[in-house]
Formats: C-alpha cells, structure tokens, sequence
C-alpha cells in the first residue's frame, strides 16, 4: 500500500512539473507585447537589403516586397536592421554580400547608438550568425552580411548593465538575438517600452546576446502572424524569403 502511495505522489509530482513547464513555454511563447520571428539561418536564407541593382534606396518594406516579387520571390519576414543617417546610408558598418558598404563606428557619440558597450549582428557564408560587441568585432571574408547598432541589449546571457528597470524611457523598439541552438530572433514591441524590460524578454527567450535595432521608426512585417507594416523610410532591411 506504502509503494503505491509513493508511486501516485511520483506521478502526480511529474505531471505537476510538466505542467509547470509547459505553461512556461505557451506564456514565452505568446507573449502579446511583442511581434516575435525565429528563423533557423541553415534553412532559409537570411538577407540584408539596402539599394536595388540600380543603386536606388528601398526606403520601405513595402518596397523591397514589390522587388522581390519582380524577382519571383515572396517575402516572409522583414524588419529594419538598425540606424541610419539623414540620407538612408546606415550609421555604422554594415556590410552586404562580403563587402564593406560602411565602416566601423568606434567613436564615442551621444544617442542610443553610442550607448556602450554596443554592438554588431552578421551573418556567414556559412550560415552562422552572430551578435558581439563592437570591440570585439574582427571582420574575416566570411562575413556576408553584418549591421551595426547600439546598445547591446544581452551580453553573454546578462541584461545591459546601465539599462534600469522601471525606467519611464520607452519607446517602440526592436532588436535581434541569438540562441545557443544557432537561431535567430527578431522582436519589436508593439507598445511602447522601456530598454530593461526588451532586454528581459530576449534573457527570457534563452538568447545569451542580443542586439538593439532602433526605436520609434520600427516596422515588421510578418504576415502570418497577420502584422504587416510595410512602410518607412529606412537604410538597411532585414529580410527572409518564403
């Protein structure tokens, strides 16, 4: 009678467990305060866009649609890749299949841009992306894509040091992180919010860096989560085909 008392209480502890965690996994999962994207870039390309082949700015995700559906291809998901200048150019380095389009920022500035330590997302030949700190960034001929914003929002697994939370600082905001199984995740906020609690729901997500994109501006396009904001007046685009 004892062991079978014991064997119910195992049980019954286990499926509370269970519960537990998957409860977790839903709210994480469905989280309504953001627009939330993760793509595997080992199977299915991530790009980044910023002129067309007559060296025109694509501005708005809008389009970058029409292009690519001139290409024969379908958008799935696109975002804006970070800041950029008065003129569409981007602010900092960003590079575009290989080759260095803008330089490195290493300057000490005003803005969120240069709040430091901030940071670099690319993208390999191999499929392989990365967010690390400015710093830290060596740029090799594997490099295929790469944009540079500010400030870091995760750094190795822990929230900016400087970021507070409570802070009546917010805005519309979206970043990139990445997670330790090689994904990639893109969110913005689709009410205004503060840089702690951003930076919390990437820590949540399990990305152990993350990197702010811009704010107020932001736009994100993601269908079939039915959230298509296909305006703007950005530099670079962040893009996923179908």
């Amino acid at each position: 009678m004892m062991k079978n008392r014991i064997q119910i209480l195992l049980t019954v502890t286990v499926l509370l467990f269970v519960v537990v965690l998957v409860s977790a996994y839903i709210q994480k999962d469905t989280d309504d305060r953001f627009v939330t994207y993760s793509v595997d870039p080992t199977q299915k390309q991530v790009k980044m866009y910023w002129k067309n082949e007559k060296q025109e700015h694509f501005k708005s995700i809008q389009n970058l649609k029409t292009w690519l559906g001139k290409h024969n291809q379908k958008l799935e998901f696109a975002m804006n890749a970070g800041m950029y200048k008065k003129d569409n150019s981007p602010q900092g380095l960003y590079i575009e299949k290989t080759k260095i389009l803008s330089p490195l920022d290493t300057a000490v500035g005003n803005g969120n841009f240069y709040m430091k330590p901030n940071g670099v997302f690319y993208l390999t030949t191999k499929n392989k992306a990365v967010i690390c700190e400015t710093e830290t960034f060596k740029n090799t001929s594997e490099i295929q894509y790469a944009t540079q914003s500010g400030p870091m929002l995760v750094i190795d697994g822990k929230i900016h040091p400087d970021f507070k939370e409570g802070s009546p600082n917010v805005h519309i905001r979206n970043g990139v992180g990445t997670l330790p199984d090689g994904k990639i995740v893109f969110a913005m906020s689709k009410k205004e919010i503060n840089f702690y609690d951003f930076a919390a729901y990437f820590k949540s997500l399990g990305c152990k860096n993350a990197l702010y994109l811009d704010g107020f501006v932001s736009r994100t396009y993601l269908p079939k989560e039915n959230w298509m904001q296909i305006d703007g007046n950005f530099g670079v685009i962040i893009g996923v085909v179908e």
